[in-house]
């Protein structure tokens, strides 16, 4: 099947969200430039690394002396994903990277391969037709800054943390290990 490259350069809105209930969310990378919308689907730990990845850029950036790469100043406004959702690929891997020449943040995310024989291929030949799918987005800093706000925000949304394990709390509560087992509401 042939390749399909989706590609923002400074896209009017990308974010993280989520679909459904905490305990049963999907979550969502979504980026938008005029009519054109794309969303893939991956998992909260990736989002949680690249909102990690992406504040240690920025921060290093920052004491590079780069402008613009500064923690904000407020907080940005809440805002969901725009519907409907199709979702064009499951996402298996994430990179970052820093445009010095134009001095905007890389977001790659490429499609998840099935084949187990795939897995750890370097795809180094973007121009090359057979390969994953890609998603890839060049951010200013400040808008970058403003996904890792947003994107956190998301995360913080789910279900809270046992004070005893730190694992998710189910509504009904959860058997921690902490508590040899017994149930925790």
């Amino acid at each position: 099947m042939t390749r399909r490259r989706f590609l923002f350069d400074n896209p009017d809105l990308f974010l993280a969200g989520t679909v459904g209930e905490p305990g049963s969310r999907t979550f969502f990378l979504q980026a938008s430039e005029g009519t054109r919308i794309v969303s893939v689907a991956l998992e909260k730990v990736q989002v949680i690394a690249v909102c990690q990845r992406l504040t240690e850029l920025l921060d290093e950036l920052e004491q590079r002396g780069l402008e613009g790469t500064a923690d904000l100043d407020e907080m940005p406004a809440p805002r969901a994903l725009d519907e409907p959702i199709n979702e064009a690929f499951r996402v298996g891997t994430l990179s970052l990277g820093w445009d010095t020449g134009e001095k905007l943040v890389l977001i790659e995310a490429r499609e998840l391969l099935e084949d187990e024989e795939d897995e750890g291929e370097a795809f180094e030949d973007d121009d090359d037709d057979d390969g994953p799918d890609l998603l890839r987005v060049r951010l200013t800093a400040p808008v970058a800054r403003e996904f890792v706000a947003r994107a956190l925000r998301v995360i913080a949304a789910g279900r809270p943390p046992c004070p005893l394990c730190g694992q998710a709390l189910d509504p009904q509560g959860h058997l921690c290990p902490r508590r040899n087992g017994h149930r925790l509401n």
